[in-house]
């Protein structure tokens, strides 16, 4: 959120829970093993203990049925014919399908080197042969839960994401505004030469830093004038009640603190911790600055996008009084100039 420049609202959220109720579908394992008697023990051990199990004689075999059945854990055999098991892990992993699903090996072999091998090809976990009934136990139930666990983080982020484009449209009469600040910012962390990881950060911020404003009444978030002390108050809690929402979110480490401290000021006059020069996190100063600039550019309920020049000369006026990194402002002013075209 960026109309220009505690204990309330974000004491009272919680982060939202993720754990489902167990569903009344059991779990599915594929056990691939080009052994039938490997295959039939493990099938029985897995169903008495509640699983649906299917088997598959070989790593072709696999590949095909993960095309074609929603599985939760794949036991996979590590020599085989044709295809060996770490082959057959490493297309798993490269395939849509498969990707989630966790594989654990099975194998003879204990040693280094093999663990190594299946690290590599993206394997989870090993378990040793021959199979022991309460190890078998609890590394399935172990990893079941794991990916459980996972898939409901990813329909809290669709949720949440689903909330951060609804409240997008709360203040920006054109859908995808989120959309065009998160190629900005990926455009000025490429030629900051910035990580791949950073990049990513930068853009998932770009789409969740203001979902924090689900708490803010429209009365107040749209308010055309000066906010009132109280009505500050409230508006500057967005950052924590964003926060705290995303939290569960898988990968959002580095996000987070963007989320909280995008309102930080260069001089600490900002919100909502009193940050100030480079105690401010470094991608938080960066994506402030695109942040402001796509606010300053972009059509709102209260006012009329400006051109590029006067938002770039807005920006080195809250540099000189002390709010932004002159540096960094500098910089992606050479940015801008340099990406005149594109950015219009």
């Amino acid at each position: 959120m960026n109309k220009s420049s505690g204990a309330t609202i974000s004491d009272r959220l919680n982060s939202p829970s993720t754990a489902l109720q167990s569903s009344t579908t059991p779990a599915q394992i594929l056990v691939v093993d080009d052994n039938q008697l490997t295959r039939s023990l493990a099938a029985e051990l897995l169903q008495v203990e509640g699983y649906d199990v299917l088997e598959a004689e070989s790593g072709l075999v696999a590949l095909e049925r993960i095309e074609q059945e929603p599985l939760d854990l794949i036991l996979l055999d590590v020599v085989m014919p044709q295809i060996d098991g770490y082959e057959v892990c490493r297309r798993i992993k490269q395939s849509q399908a498969g990707r989630s699903i966790p594989v654990v090996f099975m194998t003879v072999s204990d040693d280094r080197q093999s663990r190594l091998m299946g690290m590599q090809v993206g394997g989870d976990d090993f378990i040793t042969k021959p199979l022991d009934r309460l190890e078998l136990s609890a590394r399935v139930k172990n990893w079941v839960r794991h990916k459980q666990l996972n898939e409901d983080l990813d329909r809290t982020e669709r949720a949440l994401l689903s909330i951060a484009k609804a409240i997008e449209g709360r203040y920006s009469p054109k859908s995808g505004s989120g959309e065009r600040l998160a190629n900005l910012v990926q455009s000025f962390g490429e030629y900051l030469q910035l990580s791949a990881a950073e990049i990513q950060d930068l853009a998932n911020a770009a789409r969740f830093h203001d979902i924090g404003t689900v708490a803010i009444p429209d009365a107040v978030l749209l308010k055309q004038g000066a906010l009132t002390s109280e009505e500050r108050e409230l508006v500057n809690q967005h950052v924590l009640i964003g926060e705290t929402l995303c939290q569960p979110l898988r990968n959002f480490q580095g996000v987070l603190p963007i989320i909280r401290h995008h309102h930080e000021r260069w001089d600490g006059s900002g919100y909502p911790d009193g940050l100030c020069g480079d105690e401010i996190p470094w991608l938080a100063q960066v994506f402030q600055i695109v942040d402001i600039y796509n606010a300053l550019t972009s059509t709102r309920p209260y006012k009329q996008p400006l051109e590029q020049q006067e938002a770039l000369s807005i920006l080195t006026q809250e540099a000189s009084q002390g709010w932004r990194n002159p540096e960094l402002v500098a910089k992606f002013q050479r940015f801008v100039r340099e990406n005149r075209n594109a950015l219009s």
